[in-house]
């Protein structure tokens, strides 16, 4: 698949770490499955991997913490 952003590299399987902020805190995911442009570094997520982080983020708002850091291999 090529890369929509730059055209010319090749979209690889790679992870990634997410990042967002959610009702003014933190959210890191480490090792979030992506596809990756050889080329220009740009990440796309699949949709059930979007799917499954706004889950993750769901159950993060429930929690009222300032920062959390988790694996995505590892929520459940």
């Amino acid at each position: 698949m090529k890369c929509m952003s730059c055209k010319t590299g090749e979209m690889k399987e790679s992870t990634n770490t997410y990042f967002a902020q959610v009702d003014g805190s933190f959210l890191i995911i480490k090792n979030v499955p992506c596809l990756r442009c050889n080329q220009c570094g740009e990440v796309f997520y699949r949709a059930s991997v979007l799917e499954h982080l706004e889950e993750m983020a769901a159950s993060f708002r429930q929690q009222h913490s300032e920062l959390s850091i988790t694996d995505y291999n590892q929520a459940a």
